[in-house]
């Protein structure tokens, strides 16, 4: 990792309103996620994850940009925009999307915030929706109006997230289920606050309202919590990874479609509203899908990192896909990872080798997620 002063920050590129709050509690290095710096080192990855699995970490995960869908037509817009039904969506709710492009490939997969009933927020993984959104809008008879609200998310998570939230904002914090939210106001910052994390264990998100707030609404966060456990920290890729949960650019892109991903619920198909990619995902569907992505074990030395680009795989000298996510688990005590294979290669048990710096390893696919497979964790509450 550079030092955080060798770090080549220009103004091309965001800084998100908790920047300074993370470099003076320890944020050591950041890497660019949608056009903004994201700190990635507070120390020891190994620490970061024991630090979200046992107690609580606070990220700044401001780059989830914002795209608003605000207006009359906002409802139509949106239901155009995704193959999930969402109908039945109430105000307050939160529903994880897929957003796909003609040809059925995948454009982004945010969660959604159905603020009121006509402003929707779209929180975004890495990739340009605004453009795309005010691109469909640009020939369209909707009436809405697309931008970029100052909104900017954090995210506290781990089993001891949620006393350190009720003791910051009471007991009401505790009436907010699974994927909805409610808006609160702390010392007069406001705040709309999910529950929902990046993270696979039970958190919270809070949206904030104000970009000049971000330095008070880091330090109160911090110094409210420590106590409770609470360290600064990053998004875990040890974490997410036991629970298979995707990385946009990683894990998926524009070429890898959901029935590809087994993100098969959040497809109707069999309703009636049209969405941009309806016709390709029906012909996808029906022609069956040439590959998959599955969980795999790499049974090597454990890994001192995650991987940094994707890995070949090959069966009787043969490529038949790449692996897209990769790291070691210390607490299972293995090297487990995301791949993507040809369909014929992608049976439970079925074998194969790795390419990892130009040394073959060899690999099995086992079931994902690795770890707390029905998202337990997540959803429940901790008493």
């Amino acid at each position: 990792m550079s030092k955080l002063n060798d770090f080549g920050f220009g103004t091309q590129i965001r800084r998100g309103p908790f920047f300074d709050a993370t470099v003076r509690w320890g944020a050591k290095d950041f890497s660019v996620y949608n056009h903004m710096y994201i700190p990635r080192d507070f120390g020891d990855p190994e620490q970061n994850f024991w630090n979200l699995i046992n107690e609580a970490v606070l990220c700044d995960v401001a780059v989830e940009r914002q795209v608003q869908i605000k207006g009359p037509d906002a409802s139509k817009f949106v239901q155009m925009m995704t193959p999930r039904d969402l109908s039945k969506m109430q105000v307050g709710q939160c529903k994880y999307v897929i957003l796909t492009n003609q040809f059925g490939g995948i454009l982004n997969d945010p969660v959604m915030l159905k603020v009121s009933n006509d402003c929707y927020w779209f929180s975004l993984a890495d990739s340009d929706i605004l453009f795309w959104a005010q691109g469909l809008a640009v020939n369209s008879k909707f009436d809405v109006e697309i931008t970029e609200p100052d909104v900017s998310p954090i995210q506290l998570q781990g089993p001891k997230s949620k006393d350190i939230m009720v003791k910051i904002f009471g007991e009401e914090i505790l009436d907010i289920k699974y994927y909805w939210f409610k808006r609160f106001n702390l010392n007069g910052i406001d705040l709309l606050i999910s529950r929902t994390g990046w993270s696979s264990e039970f958190g919270y998100e809070l949206f904030l309202l104000n970009f000049d707030d971000g330095d008070a609404l880091y330090e109160t966060l911090m110094q409210s919590g420590k106590e409770l456990g609470l360290h600064p920290g990053h998004t875990s890729t040890i974490r997410r990874i036991e629970g298979a949960m995707l990385s946009y650019h990683s894990d998926m892109d524009i070429n890898t479609n959901p029935f590809e991903l087994g993100l098969d619920k959040f497809i109707d198909l069999d309703k009636d509203f049209d969405f941009v990619g309806k016709d390709a995902l029906l012909k996808i569907k029906e022609d069956g899908i040439k590959r998959k992505q599955v969980g795999i074990l790499i049974h090597d030395k454990p890994m001192a990192g995650p991987n940094t680009h994707h890995w070949n795989i090959n069966k009787d000298n043969q490529c038949i896909g790449k692996v897209t996510s990769a790291v070691y688990s210390p607490r299972l005590k293995l090297n487990i990872g995301l791949a993507i294979v040809d369909i014929d290669f992608s049976d439970i048990g079925s074998t194969f080798n790795v390419n990892i710096d130009n040394s073959w390893v060899d690999a099995e696919i086992v079931e994902k997620p690795f770890y707390d497979p029905n998202k337990c964790i997540a959803k429940n509450s901790y008493s």
